[in-house]
């Protein structure tokens, strides 16, 4: 892939051109023989292309927000750049390049939780069958028979992510919270759906208690995919919300039906859905359970890897990833099923794009 090509808005002087070639190059392969002394460049005649300090905020900021205008209107919005969400994107960005997928993620740094194998270990543990999708990403890993070992998380990771960040549908803006989901409810049915998310710069979010009011933005889209993790300080908060709102009784779908629909001799309780709540460490029903149930938990929301076992009360997991990896291309395939269907609802109610 060719280096993105530098804009220079103002004339440079001709005394600071530098040619490519010459005193110039930087060769990355040593011809030393023996014990000569390895040099990659002339050093002491070595220098940058010169720029205006002005150019570098230029360069920056024109893209981000030609961006931030780009994808305030986008098909997926990806809640959380985790193992979970990256393999997501992938997945989507690989077999529709037609889509606009913006992902969120919180953090300075995406990747989640999944940087390190557990508890400061470094290699990376994925159950059969996580390594067809190894094998997609090109990924090498040590086959120990049921499981399969990558050498450090990390690799699997900056990967992922590597490839995720190349395809020219997806736009990353990492350090950026999502503060609440954007409603539609249809004027006919009376069927309540998600159609986007509101950020905020992730350091605004955590200052609200301490400065004055500080309002968001918004991006609408056709279906937010939520993999924000586990309860934690971003955690699960699409499942958090929709708790909040007490619109979804127990059974996660029944609040976003028409009344005439709902089951009012439910148990739920009359405040509406209810965390199931993440229960103790089972890596054989964990994994199996995140897989079988990501799904579209309501309409326009598609909730994926451990986020999902705080909505239905499956076990946590522990230091193995086959199911994050897996949960994100079941939850890819749950977009693909469902987006045509409420792009056209979307289209059709107020607000359309």
């Amino acid at each position: 892939m060719a280096p993105p090509t530098m804009l220079q808005n103002a004339q440079v002087a001709t005394q600071f051109t530098l040619s490519t070639s010459g005193e110039n190059t930087i060769r990355l392969t040593s011809d030393a023989e023996n014990n000569a002394d390895v040099k990659f460049a002339n050093w002491d005649k070595f220098k940058f292309a010169p720029i205006r300090e002005s150019t570098v905020s230029r360069a920056m900021t024109r893209r981000y927000f030609a961006d931030l205008d780009k994808y305030t209107e986008s098909d997926v919005v990806i809640v959380g750049a985790g193992s979970a969400g990256l393999s997501a994107a992938y997945v989507l960005a690989k077999n529709r390049p037609d889509l606009k997928i913006a992902i969120i993620e919180a953090s300075v740094s995406p990747g989640g939780g999944c940087w390190l194998g557990g508890q400061l270990f470094s290699a990376m543990v994925l159950r059969k069958p996580a390594n067809i999708f190894l094998d997609e990403l090109d990924i090498a890993y040590d086959d120990e028979g049921d499981y399969v070992v990558v050498k450090h998380a990390a690799l699997f990771m900056s990967t992922l992510m590597s490839k995720v960040l190349q395809f020219p549908n997806v736009k990353l803006f990492n350090a950026t919270a999502v503060e609440d989901l954007i409603t539609r409810r249809d004027e006919t049915t009376g069927e309540l759906r998600i159609a986007g998310v509101v950020t905020n710069w992730t350091l605004v979010a955590l200052n609200h208690d301490t400065q004055s009011c500080m309002d968001p933005n918004t991006i609408n889209c056709n279906i937010v995919l939520s993999t924000t993790g586990h309860d934690g300080p971003f955690g699960a908060f699409s499942a958090k919300r929709l708790e909040s709102l007490g619109k979804a009784p127990k059974d996660v779908t029944q609040g976003f039906k028409p009344q005439s629909e709902q089951n009012t001799t439910a148990t739920a309780p009359a405040d509406g859905f209810q965390l199931g709540g993440m229960r103790g460490l089972d890596m054989n029903k964990a994994e199996d359970a995140i897989v079988k149930g990501t799904r579209e938990v309501v309409p326009g929301l598609v909730i994926a890897g451990m986020e999902l076992a705080e909505v239905d009360g499956s076990n946590r997991m522990g230091p193995t990833f086959g199911a994050m990896a897996l949960s994100g291309v079941k939850a890819a395939e749950a977009v693909l099923n469902s987006i045509d269907h409420r792009q056209k609802q979307n289209q059709t109610g107020y607000g359309s794009a």
